[in-house]
């Protein structure tokens, strides 16, 4: 018996926000990789958007099968099969053959652009600090990073809801929980990334938008 599509209600509700905020910085990006895909729904609506732009999804080895249902239903021509990666293990994700050269592109190509939802608070802080480790491996010099999820400002929790979502994710995992925006400011500028925008997002959620080059 085939496995169940994988949906989540919350990418049903944000992916259109997410999509006004992200489409004028991603608009005339080639190839996006979205680290931690997920079910695949957000890969699908915003390849669908941008058919201009390869949208190369990946996740975990777990994920993976739930991401290709999505993929494989969309049918796609700029949504190519997704690669695993996991921030504590090898990050081959611009080395050797594979879906990275359905646009042409040599296999080891890197991106001019990167997007994560809600992954930061998931991570442990180290697997944070590996994940731009990764990041400054697979872009380009001159590229763009949103990262989408909630964060704390100067020590602080911006709303009691952010502060009992904390709440909950530390009690499910002690290594999780809201990230300081200033701390995670701090990697992306150890590999040449300046702040360009901080979107204010639905359910007290905000959009970072990184440029280098």
């Amino acid at each position: 018996m085939s496995q169940a599509k994988p949906f989540s209600p919350h990418c049903e509700r944000n992916q259109g926000p997410i999509l006004e905020a992200l489409r004028p910085h991603f608009l005339h990006c080639r190839r996006v990789l979205e680290i931690g895909s997920g079910t695949g729904q957000h890969a699908v609506f915003f390849a669908a958007a941008l058919p201009a732009t390869l949208w190369q999804t990946s996740d975990v080895d777990e994920n993976l099968p739930g991401i290709r249902q999505w993929i494989e239903e969309a049918a796609l021509p700029n949504l190519p099969a997704p690669l695993a990666f996991d921030v504590n293990g090898p990050r081959p994700l611009v080395d050797g053959p594979g879906p990275l050269d359905v646009d042409g592109r040599p296999p080891n190509a890197r991106f001019d652009a990167a997007f994560t939802a809600n992954t930061l608070h998931i991570m442990s802080w180290p697997e944070v600090e590996a994940l731009f480790a990764a990041l400054d491996e697979v872009l380009e010099p001159q590229a763009t990073l949103a990262v989408y999820g909630p964060f704390n400002y100067d020590g602080r929790f911006t709303s009691d809801s952010n502060r009992d979502f904390d709440g909950w994710l530390k009690m499910r995992s002690a290594h999780s929980g809201v990230r300081d925006f200033e701390a995670v400011d701090v990697l992306a500028k150890s590999i040449g990334l300046q702040l360009v925008n901080d979107h204010a997002m639905p359910a007290n959620n905000r959009l970072l938008v990184w440029r280098r080059g």
